[in-house]
């Protein structure tokens, strides 16, 4: 379900989508069917998945022509077998293959994330550790991207640089250290936004630690790294495992003991999940 105070953002999007995509006119149907000429389609999906999108595809078609009659079938959010049918669509046959692609695109690229982000959620079952995605989005589409790892069971990272303070690498190396970097941070930090320092090291970890920050990001370390800084930690500071983590080793990442696993590749790596829009004849 698309939150209210997103429902703006969404509309603008469909908006830029649709006269991308559609331009002055669809030619093609345009000049292949009459005006009048009615038709209903259904939605199927050709491989299991997790579904997203639903929702926005509602709006692509509400703003093509608003006698487009949509009916989802399930919701976002639900796991679908392959030959499932998520979804009817009806009304003038010109509005529904005009719109059919863009809707089309924001499903399948959204249901890949929810898909690949319910594998990531379900290999570390059992465990604390939260999946949580990053910055490494579609631009223009942060919106649909994060909203679709939350739908494949994850949560969002920052949603941008100016919601939460994040010292990485380089801020560091330019400031001259992690502590004077968030001690400038401290200084502007008037809306007392959340601080998290990226580390490499367990000495930076301490020097972190010492500072009081909120969170604490552990970049690209290894496993045995990851359980000392746990220990060295004791649950002072929620700590984030984040750099070169997979399918393959993030059951191993999450019984480390870390709080948060970051991962771009729910993102920027997602296959999309196959779905089409057959006419019913």
């Amino acid at each position: 379900m698309i939150a209210v105070e997103d429902r703006v953002a969404v509309i603008e999007a469909v908006q830029r989508a649709l006269r991308e995509d559609i331009g002055p006119g669809d030619v093609t149907s345009n000049w292949t069917l009459g005006t009048e000429a009615q038709a209903v389609g259904r939605f199927l999906v050709k491989a299991p998945g997790v579904i997203a999108g639903l929702d926005v595809a509602a709006e692509v078609f509400r703003q093509v022509d608003e006698r487009v009659r949509w009916e989802p079938l399930v919701e976002d959010g639900t796991r679908v077998k392959s030959g499932q049918v998520l979804a009817r669509v009806g009304g003038p046959a010109v509005a529904l293959l005009s719109g059919e692609r863009v809707a089309l695109n924001f499903i399948q690229r959204m249901s890949g994330i929810a898909t690949l982000t319910r594998r990531y959620v379900q290999a570390v079952r059992g465990t604390n550790a939260i999946i949580l995605d990053t910055r490494k989005t579609a631009p223009g589409l942060r919106l649909f991207d994060k909203l679709a790892v939350r739908l494949g069971g994850g949560a969002n990272h920052r949603f941008g640089l100016y919601d939460m303070v994040l010292i990485k690498d380089n801020h560091i190396a330019a400031s001259g250290g992690i502590t004077p970097a968030v001690e400038r941070v401290r200084a502007r930090n008037r809306a007392g936004l959340p601080i998290e320092v990226e580390v490499t090291t367990l000495a930076q970890l301490q020097e972190a630690l010492s500072l009081g920050v909120d969170r604490i990001m552990l970049d690209n370390t290894d496993l045995e790294t990851m359980r000392r800084a746990v220990q060295l930690t004791g649950g002072q500071v929620p700590l984030e495992a984040s750099g070169g983590i997979t399918l393959e080793n993030v059951a191993e990442v999450a019984a480390t003991g870390v709080d948060y696993i970051s991962i771009g590749a729910l993102t920027h790596s997602a296959p999309a999940l196959d779905v089409s829009m057959d006419i019913e004849v």
